[in-house]
C-alpha cells in the first residue's frame, strides 16, 4: 500500500489560486479512476476536479471556502503499489486532523446558537414554581401573562422595589408569582433575565428572536461581492434614464413570434435591445471598451461582446453572448436562451462567463421604475431594463394607452461624458420606438 497526492492543477491560463466551493467525497470513502472529487471556482466558473487514481481518501486539503494554490495538495489517498508519496515522507498532521474533527458529529450536536447561550427565558424559571395567586385568570392566559388594571400598584417588599429601582425596572409590568400577585426577588431575577420581555406577548406566544446565523460569503457569493467591490472603488457612475414607448415594438415581437418557424426560438425584448445597442455602437465606438485604469488605457473593441445578467440559483452570472454584431434578432434570441439555461444549471464554461465588453440587466417584471446598475468593471456602460407598463400618453390630441419601459444606463465618467451617454441612450430610443430601423442596414 501506498498514498498519492493530488494537487490543485492549473485550472485556467493566467490562474493561480482557486476557491474550494464543495467537496464530492468524505474522508474514508473509497473513489474510483475519474470520479470527482472536489469542485473549485475562479473568475466565476467551477471546475471539478477528478481522480486520476483510484484509492480510498485518508486527508482533504482544505475546508470549503478556502483559498487553495495551484500546486498545493488537494487530497490524499491510500491506493495499491507504491503511490507518489516517498517513503519517510511525513504528512501533515495538523491537516491530517482537521478534517477530521470538522466531521466527527459530536461538535454539531452540542454546539450552541447565540441565543441557546443565553439564560432561560422566564416562562421556563416560572415553569416548576406553583401558581398561588389567587387572580383568575378566565382561562385566556396564564396568570404572568395578565396586565394590571389601570393604577394598580405592584404588590412588592422595599428591598424587591429598590432592587428594580437601581435596575431601572418598571415594576408594573414584572409579573409574580406571589399571593395576590405579589412579585418576589425570584420573579425580579427572572424579568431580568428575559431581558425585559412584554409578559402579555409572551403569554400570547410572541417572544424576542435573539438568534444570530453566521452565512460564511464563500463560492459566487465571494466572486460577486469582489466584482461589486471593485466597481464601487474604481468606477466613478453617471446613470441616465430615459422613458421608452415600447408599442410599436411589441405588436412587431408579438406578431413575428405568432408567425415564427418552427424550431425558432420565442423574442423576448433582449434581442431587438442588443440589436439596436450594436448599431448605436458602431456610431459611439468608444463605449463599447474595457478601461484599464492602471495603465491609463481605453480598449476600444470592434466585437460587440454583450453580457446579460441572470439572476441563477447560486446568485447573479453574466454570460457573454460573442459578436452580437454578427447575429440577426433570432441567432441572439438563439444564444440568450442557451446561455441563460447553462447559467441556470451552473454549466456555463469560463470562456462564457468572460470577454464581455458591454453589459445588459434585467429585473423582468420586477424591474421596478429606475435603477441604478452598477458597471461590470472594467466595462465603461451597462443597459438596464425597467418594467413595462401601459400608462396614458398625450398624442397632441388625446391621450392614448402607451407600453411604456424606462432605460436605465450607467456609465464610467472616467471616460464617457455625460453627453456621450445621453446620445447613446437617445440612439437606442429612437431604435426601439421605430423597430423598422433595427433591421435596416446601413
Amino acid at each position: 500500500m501506498g498514498e498519492h497526492v493530488i494537487k490543485l492543477p492549473d485550472v485556467g491560463e493566467g490562474v493561480a489560486e482557486a476557491e474550494l466551493v464543495e467537496w464530492m467525497i468524505d474522508i474514508g470513502a473509497n473513489v474510483r479512476e475519474d470520479q470527482v472529487l472536489a469542485a473549485v471556482m475562479t473568475d466565476k466558473a467551477t471546475v471539478e476536479i477528478p481522480s486520476p487514481v483510484e484509492g480510498k481518501v485518508i486527508w482533504q486539503g482544505g475546508k470549503v471556502g478556502e483559498i487553495l494554490s495551484v500546486g498545493s495538495p488537494l487530497i490524499r489517498l491510500e491506493v495499491d503499489g507504491p503511490g507518489n508519496v516517498k517513503p519517510g515522507e511525513a504528512p501533515e498532521t495538523a491537516k491530517d486532523e482537521a478534517p477530521e474533527a470538522a466531521k466527527s458529529p459530536a461538535p454539531k450536536e452540542t454546539k450552541a446558537t447565540p441565543a441557546e447561550e443565553k439564560p432561560a427565558p422566564k416562562p421556563a424559571v416560572q415553569a416548576d414554581k406553583p401558581k398561588t395567586n389567587d387572580r383568575k385568570t378566565n382561562g385566556a392566559l396564564p396568570l404572568a401573562a395578565v396586565p394590571r388594571d389601570e393604577g394598580e400598584k405592584p404588590l412588592a417588599s422595599p428591598a424587591v422595589r429598590k432592587r428594580a429601582a437601581d435596575a431601572g425596572v418598571d415594576l408594573r409590568r414584572v409579573p409574580g408569582t406571589g399571593p395576590a400577585g405579589r412579585i418576589s426577588h425570584e420573579d425580579l431575577d427572572a424579568f431580568i433575565a428575559s431581558d425585559g420581555e412584554d409578559s402579555l406577548a409572551r403569554g400570547r406566544g410572541l417572544a424576542r428572536n435573539t438568534a444570530v446565523t453566521e452565512v460564511p460569503v464563500i463560492g459566487l457569493r465571494r466572486k460577486i461581492a469582489q466584482q461589486m467591490e471593485a466597481a464601487n472603488a474604481r468606477i466613478v457612475p453617471i446613470t441616465y434614464v430615459d422613458e421608452v414607448d415600447m408599442t410599436a415594438l411589441e405588436d412587431l415581437r408579438k406578431q413575428l413570434n405568432e408567425t415564427r418557424a418552427e424550431g425558432r426560438p420565442k423574442l423576448t425584448i433582449l434581442p431587438f435591445l442588443m440589436r439596436a445597442m450594436v448599431k448605436a455602437i458602431s456610431e459611439q465606438p468608444h463605449l463599447n471598451a474595457i478601461y484599464d485604469d492602471e495603465a491609463g488605457v481605453v480598449h476600444q473593441h470592434g466585437g460587440v461582446h454583450i453580457g446579460v445578467a441572470a439572476q441563477t440559483p447560486n446568485g447573479l452570472m453574466v454570460p457573454v453572448v460573442r459578436h452580437a454584431e454578427a447575429r440577426d434578432i433570432w441567432d441572439c434570441a438563439e444564444e440568450v436562451g442557451r446561455l441563460s439555461g447553462a447559467a441556470r444549471d451552473g454549466k456555463c464554461s469560463r470562456d462564457e462567463l468572460s470577454g464581455s465588453t458591454i453589459t445588459i440587466t434585467s429585473l423582468g417584471a420586477l424591474g421596478g421604475i429606475v435603477t441604478t446598475p452598477v458597471i461590470n468593471h472594467p466595462e465603461v456602460a451597462i443597459v438596464g431594463v425597467n418594467k413595462m407598463q401601459t400608462l396614458p400618453r398625450w398624442n397632441g390630441s388625446e391621450f392614448l394607452p402607451r407600453k411604456i419601459m424606462n432605460l436605465s444606463s450607467s456609465f464610467d465618467h472616467r471616460v464617457i461624458d455625460g453627453w456621450d451617454a445621453a446620445v447613446f441612450v437617445q440612439r437606442i430610443k429612437t431604435l426601439l420606438e421605430n423597430p423598422a430601423m433595427i433591421f435596416i442596414e446601413a
